[in-house]
């Protein structure tokens, strides 16, 4: 044994294992790679102290230490794809590469990639490949990666490094407002943009340049930088409270009626800034009362499961159950639907179709997450009316039974080539159900249109759980075009003056081709192609607010939480409505109505966009996005202070009624 193994042995034990790192990959990969090989000749007797050691260009090899804990963060596996941003000597991508099947390293100083090529190819890793390039941008062409390492800090998280994380996907890099002293966090992405995030305590690491990054010394910042804030002028809050016309109490019969000038169009898109703000949904329940009762409004859709809304949709018509009564909307996040104000919506609703049976309102929901339950409702259909076909469905929906308790497991299978894609059998699937359409409408007509929209949402959830691992905006383009086929689907079926009111979040609503996602992304959505369908037919109107609580988790499938709500952050639009200090009001977009105020609005400002995930800690990087409010909405509806929605829980006791019966005893 030499005196460098004997000095490696020393090291790992010493300044790795006794510090806590306990992943025995990186453990027994650091007893293998050589660290004398990676570090300058003058340097090598230095290979296994614990420091960083210079390696030319004003760059460094890592403490042993840190490339460990960042190692272990990333939770690398055998197979695994991954990408090492800042390629520097090649150690760490060496360590790397001992663990997973794969690594991209980038470096963008030529001389160091070149070196570390060289050495990596001397050492026998075959399974790294070195680019040269900008870090901040990652590597597209060999995306999506199972992990993403970066050994250097910058201002924020590029965006495009995590939109090329695969679904389940960890990133590990410092960050920090400093050049020089930064925060090591953890990024683990749960969804499109989902993303949990952990910090790992403060480091220092030379600074990562590019186009997303820090700028070149003594160059100028960049067009695209992200301040941390842009001050807005006075004036555009002078503006908006000029434009602003205040809203009564929530509970007050007038304030609905200030939404009749949107009664004309045959679809009312109604937004919300979080998902578990209590004065959205009580005032997307006002406002759809009114257009339901006084404007002859014919159906509610939601952000929501098609199974689930189906469950509300036939209790609230008294329609009875197929099979025994379920309880909806028990998958997270629960509190989005079960909460006490969306129940007394319910209610209401119920009591209102009650009374006008001539002209009952139909509940219907528009997302795609319900794999499961839509194929066991396919099946149940199918037991029902032809049992030989149910029998030929369970075979072809097979092929998805393996993924169905995580079904975004199944993107990367399909992809990897280890199980077969199962888009021939659902495909084939619906198609069968289509063909038989008459003979199966004779039978029961309105199972048979539940049956097949729940087929059709099978196939398409099939593409998106594919789609999904790919990452970019392929898979959020996916679901919110089904959103808007079902929104058509539920129209159509209703003939051309059924009229709808559809509830989801600003992301969803707001016209995306106005938004940062959509002009640098090239993402879609919902409010975008419903105005491109039905052009003036169509209203989007957003929600937002400045401080308060929230009903929400901090990591995805986590416990729901009440937290605070940061105070709008300087610049943003935000911001500017809450220096009107008005607690309530409407801002009418529309052009033609406050046409100045109009023509300032446009111009992009930082807007905020809460999800099922809240990290305050991450604001500005987690939560907010450039976007026009001007060119998004046709008006936005301001609530300064708001609070949580109040859960109704899933795992119910047997004293808690409401809950219990959610929602057949309201």
């Amino acid at each position: 044994m030499s005196d460098f193994d004997d000095a490696r042995a020393w090291m790992v034990e010493r300044q790795i294992v006794r510090r806590g790192v306990r992943d025995h990959h990186v453990i027994s990969a650091m007893r293998r790679v050589p660290r004398e090989a990676f570090v300058p000749s003058e340097f090598r007797d230095f290979a296994y102290d614990d420091t960083p050691l210079p390696i030319g260009g004003e760059q460094s090899i890592s403490q042993p230490f840190i490339v460990a804990k960042m190692l272990e963060a990333a939770d690398l596996h055998p197979g695994d794809h991954v990408l090492d941003i800042g390629t520097g000597s090649g150690y760490a991508a060496a360590i790397a590469a001992e663990i997973a099947g794969r690594v991209d390293s980038i470096e963008r100083d030529a001389s160091l990639a070149e070196g570390a090529r060289e050495r990596l190819q001397r050492l026998g890793y075959e399974n790294v490949e070195v680019h040269i390039g900008d870090g901040t941008v990652g590597f597209a062409a060999h995306a999506p990666y199972n992990a993403i390492i970066a050994a250097a800090g910058g201002p924020h998280v590029p965006q495009a490094l995590r939109a090329q994380l695969a679904p389940g996907g960890r990133l590990v890099m410092p960050v920090g407002s400093s050049r020089s002293h930064q925060r090591l966090v953890k990024i683990v992405r749960r969804g499109e943009h989902d993303y949990d995030e952990h910090g790992l305590g403060e480091v220092r690491f030379v600074p990562l340049v590019g186009d997303d990054g820090w700028p070149e010394p003594g160059s100028a910042p960049h067009a695209n930088a992200r301040p941390a804030s842009q001050p807005t002028p006075p004036a555009l809050e002078a503006a908006i409270r000029d434009a602003a016309e205040p809203l009564p109490d929530l509970d007050a019969p007038e304030f609905a009626a200030f939404f009749d000038r949107f009664a004309g169009r045959r679809v009312v898109l109604l937004g919300e800034a979080s998902h578990g703000t209590s004065e959205f949904y009580r005032a997307r329940a006002a406002i759809t009362r009114r257009l339901i009762e006084h404007h002859g409004f014919s159906m509610i859709a939601v952000e929501a499961d098609w199974p689930d809304a189906a469950i509300i949709d036939r209790h609230v018509r008294d329609r009875p159950m197929p099979g025994e009564r379920s309880r909806p909307f028990r998958r997270f996040p629960t509190w989005m639907w079960r909460n006490t104000d969306f129940m007394g919506f319910v209610a209401w609703l119920r009591s209102h179709n009650a009374a006008h049976r001539e002209r009952e309102t139909r509940f219907y929901g528009l997302d795609i997450y319900s794999l499961s339950e839509s194929i066991d409702v396919v099946l149940r259909y199918l037991d029902s009316v032809d049992p030989a076909a149910a029998r030929i469905a369970r075979e072809r929906y097979g092929c998805l039974s393996p993924w169905q308790q995580d079904p975004a497991v199944y993107g990367r299978a399909a992809i990897t080539g280890g199980y077969a894609r199962c888009e021939e059998q659902v495909i084939a699937q619906l198609g069968d159900l289509l063909k038989n359409r008459l003979a199966y409408a004779r039978e029961d007509g309105e199972g048979f249109l539940d049956a097949a929209q729940n087929a059709r949402l099978v196939a398409v959830a099939e593409q998106y759980y594919r789609a999904m691992y790919y990452g970019g905006p392929q898979s959020w383009n996916l679901r919110d075009t089904h959103m808007f086929d079902t929104l058509r689907y539920a129209l159509d079926r209703h003939g051309p003056r059924a009229r709808a009111v559809v509830w989801a979040h600003n992301s969803h609503i707001g016209d995306a081709s106005a938004t940062e996602r959509g002009r640098a992304q090239d993402e879609i959505n919902l409010g975008q192609l419903c105005r491109a369908y039905f052009g003036d037919a169509v209203a989007l109107i957003g929600f937002g607010t400045h401080s308060g609580t929230l009903a929400t988790a901090s990591d995805w499938g986590g416990p729901m939480e009440v937290k605070t709500v940061a105070p709008s952050l300087a610049g943003s639009v935000e911001f500017s409505m809450h220096g009107t200090g008005l607690a309530r009001f409407l801002l009418d977009l529309r052009p033609g109505v406050h046409d100045a105020l109009r023509e300032r609005l446009r111009e992009p400002l930082l807007e905020r966009f809460i999800g099922v995930i809240y990290r305050p800690e991450s604001e500005r990087h987690s939560h907010y996005a450039q976007a026009s409010l001007a060119e998004q909405f046709d008006a936005f509806v301001w609530f300064d202070r708001t609070s949580a929605v109040t859960a109704l829980p899933v795992s119910v006791d047997e004293h808690d009624h409401a809950a219990q019966t959610f929602p057949f005893g309201v």
